[in-house]
């Protein structure tokens, strides 16, 4: 019996395996308890992930109902709205203008409205999305957040998953964190926007887009809470290490994202609209319903260098 569970326990003895409790903070240690007058507040998971109701996103948005928001948002990582069926373009952008200014995403389609990306797929033209990624973090001041609106949906499928990436490092071991406390990791849109491109369309593009570098473990521009910072499409390199220590340690912390603990899924619904923190988390695009059509609107806010 003993040499069984010897067994058991080496067969469980993995670096990537780790049961039982996990750390779940939904916000740093020491933060105020956060109150709501103007919207309704319902977690879909207790640390990432609220669904608010009690708001028309059509309507003018006050200064108190706009601290609100941003309260929410820091406080849950993403927020989700049911039944906007008035939400068009210019309240996108109004909406959007709570945390900043629009930011163009320089490999997307453009919209009818300026700032605005218009995603649809379908049979033709098939979601490239569904891997776990943060938006723009190729780019010198990654985008801040996005806000996400469903325009047509699948009858079946196309959900959207988020990972909380402060629960990412939180749970790391003590011997990981301090070996990545003050590394820095290259992000580059090469290996995945330019395996669509010619060389010249890829040296025409790099003139304004080359390779940043940022630390792999970020404080929170607004909150200062510690966030895993590397995801699988845009980071390619540890900075300092040798390929294969770079690769070794970049495959461990990338798989972070996809504990199920760390995550939230949200099923769209027409005229849904999602924001989510940028900088907090990432999020994963499910490509369940080819050869259906799915079509989404996306503004991304500009955002600041990261430290």
């Amino acid at each position: 019996m003993a040499t069984s569970a010897a067994a058991s326990a080496s067969i469980l003895a993995k670096p990537l395996i780790h049961f039982g409790r996990r750390v779940l903070d939904r916000t740093a240690p020491g933060t105020p308890e956060a109150t709501y007058r103007l919207l309704n507040v319902t977690p879909l998971t207790p640390h990432i992930g609220a669904e608010i109701s009690g708001v028309d996103l059509a309507d003018p948005i006050g200064g108190d109902l706009a601290e609100e928001l941003r309260q929410a948002l820091l406080e849950w990582k993403v927020v989700f709205f049911r039944d906007q069926h008035a939400f068009g373009p210019e309240h996108h952008l109004a909406l959007a203008a709570v945390w900043g200014e629009p930011e163009a995403n320089p490999f997307f389609p453009t919209g009818d409205t300026v700032g605005v990306s218009r995603l649809a797929k379908d049979a033709m033209a098939v979601g490239n999305e569904n891997i776990w990624h943060s938006d723009h973090s190729f780019m010198a001041d990654p985008a801040l957040g996005s806000v996400l609106r469903a325009v047509e949906v699948p009858e079946a499928g196309g959900d959207t998953m988020w990972a909380d990436m402060g629960a990412a490092y939180d749970n790391l071991s003590e011997a990981l964190k301090a070996r990545i406390e003050n590394l820095t990791a290259v992000h580059d849109w090469v290996p995945s926007w330019g395996s669509l491109m010619t060389e010249e369309q890829i040296a025409r593009l790099r003139e304004r887009l080359p390779a940043v570098e940022h630390p792999v473990v970020v404080r929170h521009p607004r909150t200062g809470r510690k966030l895993l910072y590397v995801n699988e499409p845009f980071t390619t390199r540890i900075t300092g290490l040798s390929d294969a220590e770079s690769q070794e340690l970049l495959n461990e912390l990338v798989l972070q994202a996809r504990i199920p603990e760390f995550q939230v899924r949200f099923h769209w619904q027409p005229d849904s609209v999602a924001i989510w923190d940028n900088i907090a988390v990432q999020h994963y695009a499910i490509n369940d319903y080819y050869p259906a059509r799915r079509v989404m609107e996306r503004i991304a806010i500009a955002g600041v260098p990261l430290s």
